[in-house]
């Protein structure tokens, strides 16, 4: 009997012996897998003549799967916090390991032999690679430079800013002296307008425009007209009580309690709990509040009630004999 075969592209056991990588299943199967690593390695060869390197982000832990090794291959070559592109897989591809596996698939699966070339990497286009990865690292090393300096730039410009507000703002401004030049208001507002015009030139500042005093310029004299305190009312500059610490004249009484008792809560925190007990329970008509001697006892009837016990046991089987005839009548 021949011996079972198992198929790992086809995924199942065959029984046919080697004959089954000769089927149209098998070949349909080979080609899918070998179109589906194509495109990785063709992307592979392109890096060979120029190397890309970028900074390392944890996409670039990425794998791929080598069909012919049946192994898991790193795509990308990282070292610290910089990655090659594509350095890992054409590794992979360079290394005679990967060689032989290709070897013994092609003659295990019966591929093409046209394609085999397409999936190997030579020495020499691996030596090309390192020299390409050399000028590639030369490159991203001269870009982060031009990157740095320009970031050295804009914190220099930035400091240079920032010290010519402090400096401008700690300036003392020429103020003028009301003895020497003219008194009048019309120089005073003069010089006021100078100053302020020099003052909103720095942009940095951003101070609103303050209007101009125009009551100056009028000439007519301020009339007092005396204080505006109503009489027998201070205010908080008096030394009276603020209004928000004045109490209304609601809760003037200190007494007044507000809600029920602590007491009453918990009486009707004991009604509650009783209403959830049923009605017919043992002494659940006693009277608690029934003023009773100190030899006082229970005399059974009617359960902790009043009466003797073959009253209460009377009365129940009577109870009992109206609440039996009562449910025959609303069965029927």
């Amino acid at each position: 009997m021949t011996p079972a075969h198992r198929c790992p592209l086809c995924r199942q056991t065959f029984f046919c012996g080697r004959g089954h990588v000769y089927s149209r299943k098998h070949q349909r199967q080979l080609k899918a897998a070998l179109e589906r690593l194509l495109p990785q390695v063709e992307a592979a060869r392109k890096a060979i003549r120029a190397a890309q390197v970028e900074r390392y982000v944890p996409e670039h832990e990425r794998c791929c799967w080598c069909l012919c090794c049946g192994c898991d291959v790193r795509k990308h070559l990282s070292h610290g916090n910089l990655t090659v592109l594509h350095g890992g897989l054409l590794e992979h591809l360079a290394s005679p390991e990967h060689k032989k596996a290709t070897n013994k698939f092609w003659w295990e699966n019966k591929a093409e032999v046209q394609m085999k070339e397409k999936f190997l990497i030579s020495p020499q286009e691996y030596a090309r690679f390192k020299k390409s990865m050399v000028k590639g690292l030369d490159s991203y090393e001269e870009k982060e430079d031009e990157v740095i300096k320009e970031m050295a730039a804009q914190i220099r410009e930035v400091e240079q800013s920032r010290q010519e507000v402090v400096r401008s703002v700690l300036e003392p401004q020429a103020v003028p002296d009301p003895e020497e030049g003219s008194s009048a208001p019309g120089s005073w507002k003069g010089t006021n307008s100078h100053v302020t015009s020099s003052s909103q030139q720095s942009s940095y500042l951003e101070l609103p425009q303050t209007p101009e005093l125009d009551w100056m310029e009028t000439g007519r004299p301020l009339t007092f007209i005396g204080h505006q305190d109503v009489p027998g009312v201070g205010n908080i500059h008096s030394g009276a009580t603020p209004p928000w610490l004045v109490q209304d004249e609601e809760y003037v009484s200190e007494n007044q309690q507000i809600g029920p008792s602590y007491e009453e809560f918990l009486k009707e925190k004991e009604k509650q709990k009783l209403k959830k007990l049923p009605p017919d329970r043992v002494g659940a008509n006693f009277d608690h509040s029934s003023n009773t001697s100190a030899g006082w006892l229970p005399s059974f009837g009617r359960v902790w009630n009043n009466g003797r016990r073959w009253q209460s046991r009377h009365q129940f089987k009577t109870e009992a004999a109206a609440r039996n005839k009562q449910s025959h009548k609303e069965k029927s």
